[in-house]
């Protein structure tokens, strides 16, 4: 049954089946093991925290919900007769319609990302999926064969109880308000026979303090029936505690429960803006790549409080190229009652996220000098997130270039900034080379690059997609502009051989006329051809014309459609090369015609050089057949 085909008015007990998605999950729930099971009580704090939360919000402009909200709680009790454990919170409840949305249905595709995900990695990392899926509710079928929801929405007369034994159907039924909580929700656990563990309070202790410590809502304990609560979270937001009153545990511990992931934070950075604005800021470097990094809508996503009050959970407050850094900001300079869709057109808050990415840009620049080990691995998982700022954003360019790691022809599997490429230059190098592409270990052996390595002359190798955009628009840096290797002319002569023994001649006479017979049957597949002064090992490479656009780049925009927009290339050959110089004398022995074969087979080796098929593959198999049968 669909959630249409329900009202909220609907008085009696009714069943339903879990979507297709979610009856799926729930099968792997209960018959899988994973190796972190407590995850369903940090979900559940979590779950409650938030009704918490909403109803702090939705009472600031309801006067008759600020009437029935207190002061926010979380509540864990045990009872061990029954093998029960039950999480309450004094929230904002759940209508019945927002039990069916919420229990019996995901509303996006993280149900089924998560089973894709989960086929990938295997069920040992299950427990570390749950939280980043936004699947987390269902991780209580890991631990019980029935679980109940009792709720009241604030504000509502009626009450309704949710059950489910996580076998592919729930049912809702109304319920009593003696039986029902005052406002919020009650969710209890008939625990199966493997979770005897949870039914101890040292354990729930733990798990609270291990992954809910920083939670902003205090949580009781009440270990068994009749016995009275204990506070074993404060609920004391980490954010507005003293730095030197914070343990690096409990920095980690609010980052988990923020992120949704179980790794540590690379970066921590914790502070108190003052001035015409104040705010607070807590955030954190991830220590690995969440799984989202990539998404198209590539959005930023931050918490934002007024005054502990939380406002909004996804406010756009950072650039997209910082999109992985997980952040809480809490001002007292925004109005209370600001909406959520008029966040994002606050000037104040613009104000803030400037200002906060240019201290995370400060942090990630003190860790890179002060840190290096530490920050080539933040640079490994987010240097082609941070890219995108040098295309996106030129305000910071500077900035970025001051952090951006680079793997070059020098830099022997590691990475070198700008800094030291500079301080590398050869005598008579006025420009900083790069060649752009999908793969670096093949980047680096292009052809286009054995003019540049005779000649020592370094050369970036950018193998990330924004790379052969941002190259594009970056006027250059220390006076010293950028230079596709795979554009326009070498304009390498005036810069010494390292081996002068290899000093070049010229080349022979007859090479002129494969030139114009090369310009004429190619004609339809290359701009020019040219002998080339870049090509020191290799019979011949195609490059882009010195007004066309980067190889790279004009292959990215053709694979949006826009093919044959951007020019054809030149073809460049290597005159002291001896398939240059057979195929010289073969045309001059045998005519145009006769070397017509080897004037084609030319080209499409250029082209699989350069990472494309040949022009023909079905011609250039048969030519290169007949050449094998000639030399066998």
């Amino acid at each position: 049954m669909t959630k249409d085909a329900v009202t909220a008015e609907a008085p009696q007990a009714a069943q339903f089946g879990f979507e297709a998605d979610v009856a799926q999950l729930l099968e792997l729930m209960t018959h899988s093991v994973y190796s972190e099971r407590e995850v369903f009580l940090r979900e559940l704090i979590s779950n409650a925290a938030d009704a918490c939360e909403k109803l702090r919000y939705e009472s600031l402009s309801d006067e008759r919900l600020a009437a029935e909200a207190g002061a926010p709680l979380v509540t864990i009790a045990l009872d061990k007769e029954k093998r029960q454990l039950t999480v309450a919170d004094n929230g904002v409840g759940m209508s019945h319609d927002e039990l069916i949305s919420a229990l019996g249905a995901i509303a996006n595709s993280g149900t089924r990302a998560f089973l894709d995900k989960l086929g990938q990695e295997g069920a040992g990392e299950g427990a570390s999926l749950i939280g980043r899926f936004g699947v987390g509710f269902y991780s209580v079928f890991m631990v019980a064969d029935l679980v109940e929801v009792a709720t009241r929405r604030a504000g509502d007369d009626q009450a309704w109880l949710w059950s489910s034994q996580g076998k592919g159907t729930y049912s809702i039924a109304p319920l009593a308000l003696d039986d029902a909580p005052k406002v919020g929700a009650r969710v209890t656990l008939h625990l199966n026979a493997e979770s005897d563990e949870f039914l101890e309070p040292w354990r729930i202790e733990n798990i609270v303090r291990e992954h809910s410590g920083a939670v902003s809502t205090p949580i009781d304990l009440i270990e068994e029936p009749g016995k009275e609560p204990r506070r074993i979270a404060d609920g004391q937001a980490l954010w507005t505690k003293p730095k030197s009153e914070i343990t690096e545990e409990q920095y980690t511990d609010f980052y988990r429960q923020l992120s949704g992931s179980f790794d540590e934070p690379a970066l921590t950075v914790h502070w108190r803006a003052e001035g015409r604005t104040e705010y607070t800021v807590l955030a954190f470097v991830p220590g690995s790549r969440p799984f989202d990094l990539f998404e198209p809508s590539r959005k930023s996503k931050s918490k934002l409080y007024v005054r502990r009050v939380l406002i909004s959970r996804d406010v756009e407050l950072l650039p997209a190229w910082l999109r992985f850094v997980r952040l809480v900001v809490d001002s007292a300079d925004i109005p209370l009652n600001v909406s959520r869709e008029m966040v994002q057109k606050s000037p104040v808050i613009a104000s803030i996220g400037k200002a906060v990415a240019t201290r995370l840009l400060q942090e990630l620049k003190k860790l890179a000098e002060n840190e290096p080990e530490k920050f080539a691995t933040v640079w490994e998982n987010f240097g082609s997130v941070l890219k995108e700022g040098l295309h996106e954003d030129p305000s910071r360019r500077d900035d970025l270039f001051a952090i951006a790691r680079f793997t070059s022809t020098k830099s022997d599997g590691e990475t070198r900034t700008l800094k030291d490429y500079v301080a590398d230059l050869r005598e008579n190098q006025t420009a900083i080379y790069y060649i752009t592409g999908d793969d670096a270990t093949r980047l680096a052996t292009s052809p286009q690059l054995e003019g540049f390595r005779a000649r020592g002359v370094e050369v970036l190798l950018l193998d990330d997609a924004v790379d052969a955009f941002w190259v594009t628009n970056a006027l250059g840096f220390d006076g010293k502009p950028f230079k596709s290797v795979t554009q326009g002319a070498a304009d390498i002569d005036a810069i010494a051989l390292l081996d002068d023994s290899k000093e070049e001649t010229p080349p022979a006479a007859d090479v002129g006329d494969l030139v114009a017979a090369l310009k004429e049957t190619l004609s339809d597949a290359v701009e020019d051809v040219r002998v080339s002064t870049r090509l020191t090992e290799s019979a011949a490479c195609l490059v882009a014309s010195e007004k066309g656009l980067d190889r790279q780049l004009a292959r990215i925009l053709a694979e949006t459609g826009q093919k044959g927009l951007f020019g054809k290339p030149v073809l460049e050959i290597n005159a002291k090369h001896p398939a240059v110089a057979a195929l010289a004398a073969s045309l001059r022995e045998k005519g145009r015609e006769g070397a017509a074969d080897g004037l084609h087979l030319l080209l499409d080796l250029a082209r699989v050089a350069d990472g494309e098929a040949p022009v023909d593959p079905a011609a250039f198999a048969k030519r290169l057949s007949a050449l094998i049968a000639k030399v066998a």
